[in-house]
């Protein structure tokens, strides 16, 4: 009986818990569409998920930061923005909704990264938007505010506060902030840290009732001037701003959507528009097939002649043109004719030495005559003849240019000696043999 009557608590308990900890977990808003959306993610709420430190008593404050995601996908919707300056500050989820979503439930995943102890904390943030029954406001006006960054006019009391001085202003009976626009985000550029520059924020707010002589100033066209000379517009109700808030008014906009501004323009026709002939009618399936061969056949056959015919010419002039070697020779002096030979037959000579340096020295440094008898001498060596074995003094052999005589010693004795006889251009030089006769 305890058994039975003790089983279905933990299983109550367990569904309780469950349902508790989803509730705890996901959190529901119910924004209205065209009016300004913000919601915070307050550190204070994540770090209850983390472990505390390891110090009891010791104040947490560790770096928390968030990313933000439309379930299922990896980036928020097009309309929601978020920014967290530091990781010891609170995000900032703001945008306003449209109303093609209204009626849907956005589900916006929160996930908590502790960058002390690496844990993260997952939460759901259901957004319910609404329909507004006084949307869209008609008149609307966009101011920038260059005193302010985008994080600090999300605030409530700043934004209260700027809201209520737009009041005073314009005197309207329903007065909604419709969205807060980062400068940054309209291609401005990120301030210089110079005396606690802001980067600016544009505020679009919405009202029911036309705007205020105050906000027209500054269509006239003495305030138009000045903004085009990039001087300060002189605004009537800039001091109820001034005091917390400065206004570029010369970047301020007023629109005004009761004026059914017609989009239809009258066409003039002329050079390409077409006349109007009623529906687009594609051709039909029945169109005969075009025979491309001809085309084919005159894109190839006509460059193809042009090429062949400058290929005869060239051919023409390159073979039978030519004159030839004989008719060369026939008009070139004998003379001409012989030196020409002599150098090509000494051009040969040097090329054959330069590719083998051991042949035999070239018959044209040695001597074609004897120079006593007048007989022609054969070279020292032929082809075959090994110069490698020679002798570098060739005092000790009777070659037949060589001439061998007689010398008288100190002591009254002759020793023989020989002299090689040369040639200098043909005739044969023998001063060393006379000189040694006389001796």
């Amino acid at each position: 009986m305890r058994g039975c009557a003790a089983g279905p608590w933990p299983a109550l308990l367990l569904t309780v818990y469950t349902i508790l900890s989803k509730v705890h977990s996901d959190r529901n808003v119910y924004p209205s569409a065209g009016v300004l959306f913000v919601h915070v993610l307050e550190r204070e709420y994540f770090k209850g998920e983390f472990p505390p430190y390891p110090k009891p008593g010791e104040i947490s404050n560790d770096p928390i930061t968030f990313n933000t995601n439309l379930m299922g996908y990896p980036d928020r919707p097009g309309w929601l923005r978020y920014i967290q300056r530091t990781p010891y500050s609170d995000g900032v989820l703001y945008g306003s909704p449209t109303v093609e979503n209204v009626g849907k439930p956005t589900v916006i995943e929160i996930t908590a990264y502790n960058r002390r102890t690496f844990e993260t904390a997952r939460r759901n943030l259901i957004i319910n938007i609404m329909s507004a029954e006084d949307f869209p406001l008609p008149y609307q006006a966009e101011f920038f505010i260059r005193n302010m960054n985008v994080e600090e006019m999300l605030a409530s009391e700043v934004l209260g506060d700027f809201l209520g001085a737009v009041k005073n202003v314009w005197q309207p009976e329903r007065l909604n902030a419709i969205n807060i626009t980062s400068a940054l985000d309209r291609g401005g550029r990120v301030p210089l840290p110079i005396n606690d520059m802001k980067e600016g924020v544009y505020v679009m707010v919405g009202a029911d009732v036309p705007f205020s002589s105050c906000l027209r100033e500054v269509e006239n066209p003495q305030n138009q001037l000045r903004c085009s000379q990039e001087m300060e517009p002189l605004i009537t109700c800039d001091k109820k701003f001034r005091t917390q808030f400065h206004i570029d008014w010369c970047k301020i906009s007023l629109v005004d959507n009761t004026k059914q501004v017609s989009t239809f323009q009258e066409v003039i026709r002329g050079e390409g528009i077409l006349p109007d002939g009623g529906e687009y009618k594609p051709p039909s399936d029945t169109l005969k097939s075009r025979d491309y061969y001809s085309d084919f056949l005159i894109t190839l056959a006509v460059p193809s002649a042009i090429a062949l015919v400058l290929f005869l010419i060239l051919a023409y002039i390159m073979c039978c043109r030519r004159e030839g070697v004989e008719k060369r020779n026939m008009q070139t002096p004998d003379i001409q004719l012989v030196h020409h030979s002599a150098i090509q037959k000494s051009t040969k000579e040097l090329r054959d030495m330069s590719k083998n340096r051991e042949i035999a020295w070239p018959l044209s440094t040695l001597p074609v005559f004897h120079p006593v008898t007048g007989e022609i001498v054969p070279p020292l060596h032929t082809d075959s003849y090994d110069n490698t074995s020679m002798p570098l003094m060739q005092t000790q052999q009777n070659l037949p240019h060589q001439t061998q005589i007689p010398q008288q010693q100190s002591a009254g004795e002759f020793r023989m000696t020989t002299f090689q006889r040369f040639e200098v251009n043909g005739i044969p030089e023998e001063r060393k043999l006379t000189e040694a006769m006389n001796l």
